[in-house]
Formats: structure tokens, C-alpha cells, sequence
């Protein structure tokens, strides 16, 4: 073990900015998840396990995953319908490990890929290359390598004084540049942050950070390339942290969830209501991408407003579904925009 492992990465004014923002955005949002229910603090799980496993290819949608956890049968493929179980119950076990233990992290693994690969919770015993489309992005360290760099990660996030918010970004990047299984390492690097972060506040183990990372997938793969070139993490902590901004703002904005008919469901915020209506009012042929930027919200966040307001008969789309219109309704009276 090297005593004095330092993982590359400055501390820049956007990471400073960024970790200001998040604490006072915590703050509100662990308010609304005291009160949450055993039932919707599972639903936020759903939703952050779908994200986390789409991103590595799950075509399973949530009211699959929902079903799948409900013990309902499923049409998919009986891999993808084991990997939504195994991380369900991996995320379960968050309360039960501690983030420095690495005998915690093989545990995890072993759980998160039961019965989907030979030998899960061990490091892999040859070489690994990350490609995309064929193309190499990145060749990981000699598998003789993995247990001395492991031990050193684990050492440094035992001792170090970093924020907590940039000690799990760094680790999350290490973490996929050692690639220390053989298949698996991406949504356990996720699952790790999330542990990481949840012994620091445990609200934040509800919070579906995945979701943002998988609307992004193009930014966050391209930070950890980045980081990766520069043997400099500093870019990728930026981007997770921008990531859990997000998250946390979408999860303030939607309030608390309610639960209607068995369904899940969100009671939206008024204001961001408002500005979707007057938006549309005023540009009836705006895009979702469009109207996000508009309002400065997420896509995700701007789809679920949309989807509520459109339930509570005060918005309407018309024409095909690429060049439709919106239609705002007033008063009871339909009215083109």
C-alpha cells in the first residue's frame, strides 16, 4: 500500500461554486424526503435503478422494473429481468456497508451480478479495454495491478478531508479507470458514489442522480475520456457535480410524490407549472429540449410537468408527434396557442 496515494484532481472555482449550491439545495430536499413513505422513497429507487442499468443497455422500462420487483411476470429477457433484481437488492444493502471496506465493495459486487457472469465479487484475473462503437477508449490497468490499487483508493477515502461531495466523484472516476471486474464496474461505481454520499447525508440515498446521468451519458463518458487523457479527474468531478444539482433541483420541483391508484405519480410545483404554461402560450411549436432550456430545468423534470399538466386536462398536443403543436387550455375552453 502506497501511504501517500493522491488521486489527481484540483479544486477549481466551478467545483467550489457547485459544492456551495448542492449544500443548500440538500437542504431542501432532505426536508421534503423526511416525510416520504416506505413506499415512494421505493419508488425513487425504481427509478434510479432503471436509469443505472439502461445506461449499461437494459431495455426494461419502469413500469417494467416496477412489475418485475412486484413479482409480476415480465416479457424481456431473462438477463435483464436478474440484473433489476440483483441491483434492487444490492441497493437495499447500502445501509449495511461502509464505503472504505473492500471486503464491503467485493460483497456488493458479488450481489449486484449473481447469476450474470462467472466469479462475480472477485477482480478479474485478465486485461480489460472500455470500447464504444468499437472503438478503444480506454485500457485498464494489469489485473496483477488491482489489489494493490484498490487497497490504495480504499486507504484514501478512509483518510482523506475532502468534501464528501468531490471524495465520491474522485472515487467514482478511479473507480472506472482500475476496472477492477471483469463486467459490472459501471453501475457498481455508481452505487458506490451513492453509498459514499449516503454516509455523509442519508437522504442522499434516494436521491436518482442516475437519471441525469443517463440523460448525459454523452457528457459523462466523455468526462471520464477526458479525465482519463489529462490523468487529471478535475473535469468529471465537475460534471457529477453538476449532475447532482440537477437532480437534487428536479427532485425540489416535483415536491412530494403522491401515490394514485397504485400508480406512481408527482404533485408538480405551481411555479414551474406556470412558467411551462406561459412558455407554450407564447411559442406553441417548442421542443422539450426547448422548453427545459427555457425554464432552466431538466428535460426529464419538464417531461413529467408535462405529462401532469396534460392529466389535468390544462394542456394538450395536437398533430403528428414531430411536428404537432401544444395547446394551453383556459377556462375550461380549448384555444389554439
Amino acid at each position: 500500500m502506497n501511504p501517500g496515494y493522491q488521486p489527481p484532481f484540483r479544486i477549481t472555482a466551478n467545483i467550489l461554486n457547485a459544492v456551495a449550491e448542492i449544500g443548500e439545495l440538500l437542504g431542501r430536499w432532505s426536508a421534503s424526503q423526511g416525510a416520504l413513505s416506505p413506499q415512494l422513497r421505493r419508488e425513487n429507487r425504481i427509478r434510479t435503478i432503471q436509469a443505472s442499468l439502461a445506461i449499461e443497455h437494459n431495455r426494461l422500462s419502469l413500469e417494467q422494473v416496477t412489475a418485475v420487483l412486484d413479482g409480476k411476470r415480465v416479457l424481456g429477457l431473462p438477463r435483464e429481468i436478474q440484473e433489476v433484481r440483483n441491483a434492487f437488492a444490492a441497493y437495499e444493502q447500502l445501509p449495511y456497508w461502509q464505503a472504505n471496506n473492500g471486503e464491503h465493495l467485493l460483497a456488493a459486487h458479488a450481489l449486484l451480478m449473481q447469476s450474470l457472469m462467472d466469479h462475480p465479487g472477485q477482480w478479474r484475473s485478465g486485461g480489460v479495454g472500455i470500447f464504444r462503437e468499437q472503438r478503444l477508449l480506454h485500457m485498464a490497468p494489469p489485473a496483477n495491478q488491482i489489489p494493490r490499487l484498490m487497497r490504495d483508493l480504499m486507504a484514501w477515502l478512509t483518510d482523506t478531508d475532502i468534501h464528501p461531495l468531490i471524495a465520491s466523484c474522485v472515487f467514482h472516476y478511479k473507480f472506472e479507470f482500475i476496472h477492477p471486474f471483469s463486467d459490472g464496474n459501471g453501475r457498481l461505481g455508481r452505487l458506490w458514489q451513492t453509498l459514499i454520499l449516503s454516509q455523509w447525508r442519508p437522504a442522499m440515498a434516494y436521491l436518482p442522480v442516475e437519471s441525469v446521468i443517463r440523460e448525459q451519458q454523452e457528457a459523462y463518458y466523455r468526462a471520464l475520456g477526458e479525465a482519463d487523457r489529462a490523468s487529471d479527474c478535475t473535469v468529471f468531478i465537475e460534471v457529477m457535480l453538476q449532475a447532482l444539482s440537477e437532480a437534487l433541483r428536479a427532485g425540489i420541483e416535483t415536491t412530494l410524490p403522491t401515490a394514485v391508484s397504485g400508480q406512481m405519480a408527482v404533485k408538480l410545483s405551481g411555479k414551474t407549472e406556470q412558467a411551462i404554461l406561459q412558455a407554450l402560450r407564447q411559442s406553441p411549436d417548442m421542443t422539450i429540449p426547448q422548453l427545459a432550456a427555457q425554464i432552466g430545468s431538466s428535460t426529464r423534470t419538464v417531461e413529467r410537468h408535462l405529462h401532469k399538466l396534460q392529466q389535468q386536462g390544462l394542456l394538450k398536443r395536437t398533430g403528428p408527434k414531430k411536428t404537432g403543436r401544444w395547446q394551453v387550455i383556459d377556462n375550461d375552453k380549448e384555444g389554439n396557442v
